[in-house]
């Protein structure tokens, strides 16, 4: 079977061979070919040394901070392709990289360095697909599974294990027997890796279609115990309460599927009810309550995220959204709406919007979310008017309130305070001529009360 190529990757292949070299599209670009998907990016593997890559293609500009692993990065108009010499690997250090990389000769030793047989194909189209692993027939039955001894490739790089889970999840495969039993047996070793390393690959599973599966799968290989253990205070606890069918781990997996796919609602899905073990009191009738189980759920993912290394801004985000997401539960007017958004962030609101929907979805079946689609385009509504919310969107600032006379310091706060409140229940009067009014009767009914 032929696959249609880009013309750009095609060129650059035809060039390495009329210079007398061999060169295929290799690895992940293959695997999304074969599965009928547009690859994201295309990598070449050819028997050219680094140094002659360079010399092929000296017209272009090319990137060489890979040479050292005989990757040269070409620059196309179209992308950038990482061109690679065929190269076998020397016994591994620390589980993480080889001690160094050696040239090959056969495509066929290159391929057999690689972790999962779905990556270890090569093709070109006079050629057509090389596959000594099986990795086609693999993808037919949906198995993910290693190229040659599991356990030699796993202690090889033990990031491999996580990405056994992702491309299970990413692809909706199983993995062969043998591959989860090695992944089981040495799942220890992921305390090796580097925070930012197992964030790369988590991040990914999280964004997959069914994130859930991923997740199990991690819990299953005592994985999870290792780079999330808060989470494994959920599993298996009862929430005691008629509003919830649904202990906490499931229910958080089913509300993490029913997030769309982005990253700080599909990780605030996760963790938006870690507080709860932490936090239940059983009432009088037996019933289980979480209060206050937001703000401590946001503390703890506050210091989950910092442990992944991950960037304040993305970590404010998702703490915001779980210390705001028990706020289904208030009956807020357009005034109330208003604090929301100042609270949470126009840029943010509509993240919240989609956690709580997916919430309340998944506390018991046949519940009804009608109100907060409602809620959702009173927000669209108080956005698309540019109705203010916060202070610095009043059409006065503390300049124009000294030159009324005032002095500076806290007066001036408290006056724009009072302003705001007022601004909220009547966008209306977000005029300057307006606000000063307002201002000058304040002072002129205190006058007549001295």
């Amino acid at each position: 079977m032929k696959y249609i190529i880009p013309k750009y990757v095609s060129e650059t292949i035809g060039k390495l061979k009329s210079h007398g070299y061999e060169a295929f599209i290799v690895g992940g670009s293959v695997r999304d070919l074969i599965l009928g998907k547009e690859p994201s990016d295309y990598d070449i593997t050819t028997n050219a040394k680094p140094e002659d890559i360079v010399e092929v293609f000296k017209e272009h500009k090319t990137i060489l901070t890979g040479i050292e692993f005989g990757t040269v990065v070409l620059v196309k108009e179209e992308n950038s392709l990482e061109i690679t010499t065929y190269r076998i690997e020397d016994k591994y250090i620390d589980g993480r990289k080889p001690k160094k990389v050696l040239f090959a000769n056969k495509i066929e030793e290159d391929l057999s360095r690689r972790d999962f047989t779905i990556n270890a194909m090569a093709y070109n189209k006079d050629i057509g697909l090389i596959d000594p692993f099986g990795g086609k027939e693999d993808l037919e039955n949906k198995i993910i599974k290693t190229v040659g001894n599991p356990i030699d490739r796993f202690e090889e790089d033990h990031l491999r294990i996580l990405r056994a889970v992702r491309f299970v999840t990413q692809l909706g495969f199983h993995m062969e027997e043998n591959t989860y039993d090695a992944c089981k047996k040495i799942s220890k070793s992921i305390e090796k890796i580097s925070m930012e390393r197992i964030r790369q690959e988590l991040f990914k599973i999280l964004l997959s279609d069914r994130p859930s599966y991923g997740i199990r799968l991690i819990r299953d290989l005592n994985i999870l115990e290792i780079i999330i253990p808060e989470l494994m205070f959920t599993i298996g606890f009862n929430q005691n309460n008629p509003h919830h069918d649904k202990d906490v781990f499931n229910h958080i997996l089913c509300v993490l599927d029913n997030t769309p796919p982005i990253l700080e609602v599909r990780l605030a899905a996760l963790f938006h009810d870690i507080g709860k073990p932490h936090t239940m009191t059983i009432d009088e009738k037996g019933i289980g309550h979480f209060y206050g189980h937001d703000r401590v759920g946001a503390d703890m993912a506050g210091k989950i995220l910092k442990r992944l290394k991950c960037s304040n801004e993305l970590t404010k985000t998702v703490t915001t959204l779980i210390r705001e997401h028990m706020t289904h539960h208030a009956k807020l007017g357009e005034k109330g709406l208003k604090r929301l958004i100042y609270r949470v962030g126009e840029n943010r609101i509509f993240y919240l919007m989609d956690l709580q929907k997916s919430d309340r979805i998944c506390s018991s079946p046949g519940v009804n979310i009608d109100f907060l689609y409602e809620r959702e385009e009173k927000i669209k509504d108080i956005l698309n008017k540019k109705e203010p919310y916060e202070k610095k969107q009043l059409d006065i600032d503390g300049n124009d309130i000294i030159n009324l006379g005032y002095e500076e310091g806290k007066i001036i706060g408290e006056i724009l305070d009072s302003l705001m409140e007022k601004v909220l229940d009547a966008p209306g009067l977000n005029k300057k001529d307006k606000l000063i009014e307002l201002i000058k009767k304040e002072i002129s009914a205190k006058e007549s009360q001295i």
